[in-house]
């Protein structure tokens, strides 16, 4: 007779605590974690040991867009359990050749090879490898409001102040600014901000550098969405002095924006896409850089210098392919873009009623509310790279309510998975509305 051994379960406060124990929570000092301890989750919430439901209004990290606990993922993730777990990437898998010529049919352009990675980091780590030893230069240009890993390279590449502290990094980066200048000053033209790439480029030397790498939308540092133009205007440069694009759609890709991909919106087709995060919507980790058929096949006869063990991974494969299913069957991409409209509409009334609202920025379902102290002079509520009592009092009264988002210096998100309703986009705006209560408080003048 087989008996199975019933694990106990936890309380919040002993998951916490022992989690806190033996194990290294990220980008923090560890005395100062306050983690959520999270027992299981569906659709739109997720919920605590005790019970108390959260909405996550940041679709954890960005990433569920499909929203949690989707049946057909996770039979999917089970099926492809029970027939082939693992092989190696020297060899090839049914699951990998269909997730392979799915992409290329939903990439933009004449994208249709894909290098797969465990994450968004590895995939620009070999974006950068890619452009290098296909065009034989050295030189990456990237962008100070930005975000593009945690490993040696993307580290580097990554403009905001998690780099100082791996620096000097790897040689090479050349950094630039993009056309959004801080709460205070706001944003440049298009048409300034690419004069100024273009004489960076001129004073670098176009032959010495190998691409020029953005978030189409940048993520984390901002939500910035380019003015029209631009991003056809970085195209253009590109092209004309021999240097690859590299598109990170980590963050924005995959209906979070309203569209496939970010670069959709302005019909461009960059020489490389790295995506990750709503490729799979984090059900398992995986990650792929997209590149172009002419760059796919200069490696048909030279060697690509890369490799992971879980490249490709048959279950991070099959969970990509169910998750790009549930997409379509559900059309969350048009639902992204239709509720989108709604969030414009919501967080143009938050700006409108609330004096510590100093902006309010959305594209899809990707948006993020910046705060003031005063509107003459546009002092964010929070210092770079800082926070402020009113910022924590703020993130701390999200908790409270059951609103989980990420709040960060003068910001916070309002980056939902595509499957909510509009019902539910309201209550989560009703709470914020309450919340900057708090803020408002603080605004001089």
């Amino acid at each position: 007779m087989t008996t199975t051994a019933t694990i106990p379960t936890m309380t919040g406060e002993e998951i916490v605590t022992l989690a806190k124990k033996h194990t290294l929570y990220e980008w923090s000092a560890q005395s100062k974690v306050d983690p959520i301890p999270v027992a299981r989750a569906k659709g739109i919430y997720f919920w605590t040991p005790e019970g108390k439901r959260f909405i996550d209004f940041n679709s954890q990290l960005m990433s569920v867009n499909i929203g949690h606990g989707d049946e057909r993922v996770i039979q999917a993730i089970r099926e492809q359990a029970a027939r082939l777990a693992y092989a190696n990437p020297f060899m090839a898998t049914e699951v990998r050749a269909r997730l392979g010529a799915k992409l290329a049919q939903i990439t933009p352009g004449d994208i249709d090879t894909f290098f797969f990675t465990n994450g968004g980091a590895e995939a620009t780590e070999n974006a950068i490898k890619l452009a290098r030893f296909f065009t034989g230069r050295h030189k990456i240009i990237a962008r100070y409001r930005s975000y593009h890993g945690a490993t040696a390279g993307s580290i580097s590449l990554t403009g905001d102040p998690r780099r100082w502290a791996a620096e000097p990094g790897i040689p090479g980066v050349v950094r630039v600014m993009d056309p959004y200048h801080g709460i205070e000053r706001g944003w440049e033209s298009a048409e300034s901000s690419l004069a100024t790439i273009e004489e960076t480029i001129q004073l670098e030397g176009p032959h010495t550098i190998a691409a020029f790498i953005l978030e189409t939308v940048t993520g984390t540092n901002g939500i910035l969405v380019p003015p029209d133009g631009y991003i056809q205007g970085v195209r253009d440069l590109c092209t004309k002095y021999g240097i690859l694009m590299i598109a990170d759609e980590v963050m924005c890709g995959f209906g979070r924006t309203g569209e496939w991909f970010a670069v959709d919106h302005w019909k461009v087709v960059p020489d490389l896409l790295c995506m990750a995060k709503g490729l799979t919507s984090s059900y398992l980790p995986l990650g792929a850089v997209g590149m172009r058929h002419h760059i796919a096949q200069h490696f048909q006869d030279k060697v690509f210098f890369g490799g992971l063990t879980y490249n490709s991974h048959p279950m991070g494969c099959a969970a990509a392919l169910a998750v790009i299913r549930v997409y379509e069957e559900d059309h969350l991409i048009e639902k992204a873009k239709r509720l989108g409209a709604t969030m414009k509409e919501l967080g143009a009334d938050l700006e409108k009623r609330h004096p510590s609202v100093g902006a309010v920025r959305s594209i899809g379902l990707f948006g993020i509310v910046e705060l003031i102290r005063s509107r003459r002079t546009r002092q964010p509520m929070a210092p770079f790279n800082g926070t402020s009592e009113e910022m924590t009092a703020l993130g701390r009264f999200f908790r409270e309510q059951g609103l989980y988002t990420l709040v960060r210096w003068n910001t916070f998100y309002t980056n939902p998975p595509l499957c909510i309703s509009e019902s539910e986009l309201r209550e989560a705006f009703a709470i914020i509305d309450r919340g900057l209560e708090i803020t408002d408080k603080a605004v001089r003048d």
